[in-house]
């Protein structure tokens, strides 16, 4: 390699980050991760952050390695054309090769009400929000949770914990992406806590109130907190930068990762979307797609024809509180079976995956280097311990 490829990555979700400590690990890649936050933020706990029993973030110092410069900026649009990214700071980062990693985050329920009254728990922004909400509201003001998914079901579980008078609107069913076997210990610990579920036909929201819900079928649920946890959305920076999506905005990519519009676009995470295959929107997912969109990158920087992704997955853990929890176990293809974990002992998994998960984007940062300073030639656009002043860095092309 005659100079140094530049590789930017956009997103510092599991996706972006378990990319960039790859790619930063071979000589010869330069690599700048784009991030609107400083810290690196734990989907999977953010609804621990709500009730105060995680803070939901760590430190990019940690999980980034040192051989990445962050750029603490949002990205608004990908020139293909020019190779560029514009920032929404004004700067703008030149590139030989893009990763799309921008995640997902809350959608819009299309409800009345829902934008105006509903609280969502899917970025870090919103959980923070949600947090202020409750401890504004008395212990006894009733919360209503719209959404009986995973996200839904471990909101609800950890509220009614802490002794929250928690209504779960479920829709149709009580934890949709479960096993029918599996749903049995799940109902039965929310029962315990007190959870009122709601499911069935008629429950589904028609509109959002400032002190509650009504449903489809006219009944009214009182809340004094409203937390909307059903479905997520990914940003529009694909179509907005003219690349393929599809309807729900995920860049289209083949089966290697690449976009299908442009060879020096590859995607990782919940924003993107193989032709013809189908996978779920989750950390599993994104933790293998971060490392496979690196080796598809690292096979066509050395001119080499890049190999189909392959995607395996072990099922899903839920904690259900801080006590109890359920881990659904699956095929490799996702497809749910009827064996599972529950009580303390599922608790007890979901803790070890979520430990795990961070343990190896440790392990992965520490492999791409220790962090150096500018005049070793490389920069930084924050410090690692710097978690108050966005700033975004202008890289030359």
């Amino acid at each position: 390699m005659n100079r140094n490829v530049e590789v930017v990555v956009v997103g510092g979700g599991y996706g972006g980050v378990t990319a960039a400590n790859s790619l930063a690990r071979r000589d010869g890649v330069s690599v700048t991760l784009v991030n609107p936050r400083p810290r690196f933020v734990q989907r999977i706990r953010l609804h621990q952050l709500v009730t105060g029993s995680d803070d939901a973030v760590e430190s990019f110092g940690e999980v980034l390695g040192g051989n990445v410069r962050l750029v603490v900026d949002t990205a608004s649009r990908i020139d293909t054309a020019e190779r560029q990214v514009s920032l929404a700071g004004g700067d703008t980062l030149s590139y030989d090769y893009l990763v799309y990693a921008v995640g997902s985050g809350a959608s819009d329920p299309g409800v009345p009400g829902a934008a105006q009254f509903a609280h969502s728990v899917s970025d870090l922004e919103g959980a923070q929000r949600l947090r202020s909400a409750l401890a504004a509201t008395p212990a006894s003001g009733p919360v209503t949770v719209v959404g009986a998914g995973p996200t839904g079901l471990e909101t609800a579980a950890e509220l009614a914990e802490l002794g929250r008078k928690v209504t779960l609107v479920c829709g149709d069913v009580l934890g949709p992406s479960l096993h029918a076997r599996v749903r049995r210990p799940v109902a039965r610990r929310l029962a315990r806590l007190g959870v009122t579920v709601l499911e069935g036909p008629g429950a589904r929201v028609a509109e959002v109130t400032s002190d509650g819900v009504r449903l489809d079928d006219g009944r009214e649920v009182a809340g004094a907190v409203t937390i909307w946890t059903a479905g997520f959305r990914v940003p529009d920076l694909a179509a907005r930068s003219g690349l393929r999506t599809d309807t729900a905005g995920r860049l289209v990519t083949d089966a290697t990762l690449t976009s299908v519009d442009d060879p020096r676009i590859v995607a990782a995470g919940d924003a993107a979307v193989i032709t013809d295959r189908h996978f779920r929107m989750s950390c599993q997912a994104a933790v293998q797609l971060g490392p496979g969109a690196a080796a598809t990158l690292l096979r066509r920087i050395a001119g080499k024809t890049p190999a189909p992704v392959r995607l395996l997955f072990a099922g899903q853990c839920l904690s259900l509180g801080r006590n109890e929890g359920v881990t659904q176990f699956s095929y490799p293809n996702d497809k749910v079976n009827a064996l599972s974990i529950s009580g303390r002992p599922g608790a007890g998994v979901k803790e070890i995956a979520c430990r795990f998960t961070t343990r190896q984007l440790v392990s992965g940062a520490r492999k791409a280097g220790s962090r150096t300073t500018a005049g070793a030639g490389r920069t930084e656009a924050t410090r690692p311990e710097d978690h108050t002043t966005p700033t975004s860095t202008r890289r030359s092309a």
